[in-house]
């Protein structure tokens, strides 16, 4: 049990997800990074976004791509199911293998929030503009479900306003400062995408 006085210890993980990959940036007490790492999510062979690419295809849309084919609804729908169901698993391995790693437990995961879907995968496919956002919505359910049954908290941040918020959340010093030094504390590569994902860990710190 983590008692009062090693609460300051215990591990946020911020994510910033892009297609089927989510880098995360692990940190304990909001400044100190104890894990930088990248997650694929779906194996090699796998469409990445089968909403929007052969979920298209099967209502008609894009089928003069380079690439496209024809396929039914019903097989578009069973692809979805499938990429969903791989996601869900690669998103459980990937955060067992982080907490594994880790000497502290993890506490909270902050994830971009989700806008609104149809709720089925068939509606989502035929609305024209649910279909290009939710294969990223996917990849973000599949994470928050595998850290809720680890017991994490999840946290939805606003990317348009996440740096004012994460900004607003620090208790002393310039958070560009601080991402920064974070960067510098573990080496080459810092991107934009660990600058998103770190500052979603000192934003979600708060919550």
């Amino acid at each position: 049990m983590v008692t009062k006085a090693h609460k300051s210890a215990l591990a946020t993980v911020g994510v910033a997800e892009h297609s089927n990959s989510a880098v995360l940036v692990t940190l304990a007490g909001g400044r100190e990074l104890l894990d930088r790492r990248t997650l694929e999510l779906t194996p090699p062979g796998l469409p990445t976004h089968p909403h929007h690419h052969e979920g298209s295809w099967a209502v008609g849309r894009y089928l003069s791509t380079p690439g496209a084919r024809h396929l039914t609804l019903e097989a578009a729908v069973e692809l979805v199911g499938h990429v969903q169901k791989a996601a869900e698993r690669g998103a459980r391995e990937g955060l067992a293998a982080l907490a594994a790693s880790l000497k502290v437990p993890v506490k909270r995961i902050a994830l971009r929030a989700c806008p609104p879907l149809p709720p089925t995968i068939e509606e989502r496919i035929a609305d024209n503009r649910a279909q290009t956002i939710a294969d990223g919505v996917m990849y973000r359910e599949a994470l928050a479900t595998a850290a809720r049954e680890r017991g994490w908290a999840v946290h939805w941040y606003a990317r348009e306003r996440l740096f004012a918020d994460a900004a607003s959340a620090l208790e002393s010093g310039d958070l560009e400062a601080l991402l920064t030094a974070l960067g510098r504390s573990v080496g080459p590569p810092w991107q934009a995408n660990h600058k998103v994902a770190a500052a979603a860990a000192i934003w979600a710190r708060t919550r």
